[in-house]
C-alpha cells in the first residue's frame, strides 16, 4: 500500500512533465516540492533557471546544481510548481504551512501557469479544516489578531517562527472560507497584514493529485 511519502513522490515526479525545456520556472516549498526538485535534477531536463520561494528550497536547488535566478532577472516564469495544505475542487488553496506564503504568492503571480502537486489527503470539497496562515508585521500582531477575532477566526501565534522576510505568522482556525476570493482581499486590507495563505486569486491552473491508484491530472472545467 502506498504511503503518503510514496504519493508525494509520485506527484513530484509527474510534475517534471509540465516543465518546458529552456525556460525559467518558479519552485515552491515543502515536502512534496522536495520530491519534485529531486526528480527534476534526475530527469536531465534543461531549464534556464529557477526562482525559489524560500531559503530551504534555495538550499536544495544548490545541492542538486539547479541554477537559481531572482524575479528581478526574468520577465516571466513559464510555470510555477508548488504544493498545498488544502486545495478545493475550484483549485483554490490554503498555503503557508511551511511559512513561505508571501514569496510563494509573489512567484505564483509572476508565472504563466501554476501547477499544484498534492496527495489525496489535501483535496477537499471545502477549505478551512487546515488553519489559515496570516503573515503579519510583528509590531501589529495584537492589532491584527483582534481584527481576526472580529471576523470569527481564532488566531494563534506560530511560536518561535519567523518568516524569511522577518515577519510572524498567525494561524487562524474556524474562519468562514466559503468565499475565498472575497476573504483573501478582506484580510489583506487589515493594517499590519503582509499576506495571507488563501490562494484564490492565484488559484492553480492544474492539479497533479496522487492517489493510491495512481496520479490524476485535474483542471478546472475538465
Amino acid at each position: 500500500m502506498a504511503t503518503q511519502d510514496d504519493l508525494k513522490r509520485m506527484a513530484g515526479e509527474k510534475a517534471v512533465e509540465f516543465v518546458p525545456d529552456n525556460e525559467y520556472i518558479g519552485i515552491g516549498t515543502g515536502s512534496t516540492v522536495n520530491y519534485f526538485i529531486k526528480a527534476l535534477a534526475a530527469s536531465g531536463k534543461q531549464i534556464k533557471g529557477a526562482v525559489s520561494s524560500s531559503k530551504a528550497t534555495s538550499a536544495l536547488l544548490e545541492q542538486y546544481e539547479i541554477p537559481e535566478v531572482t524575479l528581478s532577472d526574468v520577465i516571466h516564469l513559464a510555470v510555477y510548481i508548488d504544493g498545498a495544505d488544502e486545495i478545493n475542487h475550484s483549485l483554490q488553496m490554503i498555503k503557508g504551512g511551511g511559512g513561505a506564503l508571501l514569496r510563494e504568492k509573489i512567484v505564483a503571480s509572476a508565472s504563466d501557469k501554476f501547477v499544484c502537486i498534492a496527495d489525496e489527503s489535501k483535496y477537499v470539497s471545502r477549505l478551512g479544516k487546515f488553519p489559515l496562515p496570516v503573515e503579519v508585521i510583528p509590531a501589529a500582531r495584537s492589532l491584527v489578531a483582534r481584527q481576526l477575532l472580529k471576523l470569527g477566526g481564532e488566531p494563534q501565534l506560530r511560536v518561535g517562527f519567523i518568516t524569511d522576510s522577518g515577519n510572524e505568522i498567525l494561524d487562524v482556525a474556524d474562519m468562514d472560507l466559503s468565499r475565498p476570493l472575497t476573504l483573501e482581499d478582506e484580510l489583506n486590507k487589515i493594517t499590519g497584514v503582509v499576506e495571507n495563505g488563501l490562494f484564490a486569486r492565484d488559484a492553480a491552473d492544474v492539479l497533479i493529485l496522487a492517489r493510491a491508484g495512481g496520479v490524476e491530472v485535474i483542471k478546472v472545467g475538465g
